[in-house]
Formats: structure tokens, C-alpha cells, sequence
């Protein structure tokens, strides 16, 4: 059952979360210098366990509940992220100019997006079994 939808929109989770901050720069400081997620182990920590979690809510398709509390854990963990990139483009020390936010910063907001969708197809398929199960 590794077909269904929610698994597809699973993996491009894994993709935006483990994948793409490697290639894409959080903020460009007004001095030119790229900021990546891995000068901050706890971005690293955060994008690393949000795509582990992924993996995992993957191969746990015979537990629909149990995909379905990993998938909201993984949106609370994505929440966090995108609460540390807010408050670390607040704070940069010593700025006299503004930095370039780049598109690094609206990874978890991508994740959260696609675990929103693969939670409403979780929930699609548990409402399916239960009527199928009602029938009987």
C-alpha cells in the first residue's frame, strides 16, 4: 500500500525536508554571505528528525492512526522550525541593513502544507475502511 496518495505527498515532504535545505540558502547576510541550514545544529537536528519522521509515516501505512499522530507530530515539529527561522531573521546581530530572506525559510511551511494533505488522505482512508467495515 505504498501507492497511495498520502505516501506520494509523504515523500515530497521528505524531499522539502531533507533534501532541499542542503541545496537552498536560509538568508543572505547584507555582506553577501549565504547562510545555510548547517551553521545551526538545532536546524539541523529539526530538519533531520522532520524527515526521519517522514520516512517512518511512510512505511507505517497498515497503522492509519498511527501514521496519522506521526504526521501531526511531524507539523508541530515544522512549526517549531519555522518559529526558530522567524525568530533568528528578528534577531541577526549587528545589521545595519536589512538581510535577503531566502527560500530556505519557507521549507517547514511547504512540509506543513504537504502533511496537511497526506493527514486529509489518512483520514479518507480510515473514514473508507470504517464504512466498508459497517457494511459487513
Amino acid at each position: 500500500m505504498i501507492q497511495r496518495i498520502q505516501s506520494i505527498y509523504l515523500l515530497i515532504a521528505v524531499i522539502v525536508s531533507g533534501i532541499l535545505p542542503i541545496f537552498l540558502p536560509l538568508y543572505t547576510l547584507s555582506n553577501g554571505t549565504e547562510v545555510s541550514f548547517m551553521d545551526n545544529i538545532a536546524f539541523v537536528v529539526l530538519f533531520v528528525f522532520s524527515a526521519t519522521l517522514s520516512i517512518v509515516t511512510i512505511f507505517s501505512y497498515k497503522r492509519r492512526q498511527n501514521q496519522f499522530v506521526l504526521n501531526r507530530l511531524n507539523i508541530i515539529l515544522n512549526l517549531i522550525l519555522l518559529g526558530l527561522f522567524v525568530y533568528q531573521s528578528l534577531n541577526l546581530p549587528g545589521e545595519d541593513e536589512i538581510s535577503e530572506k531566502g527560500i530556505g525559510m519557507i521549507l517547514p511551511i511547504i512540509s506543513i502544507v504537504f502533511l496537511s494533505l497526506a493527514n486529509r488522505a489518512v483520514k479518507k482512508d480510515e473514514d473508507l475502511v470504517k464504512s466498508a467495515d459497517r457494511l459487513r
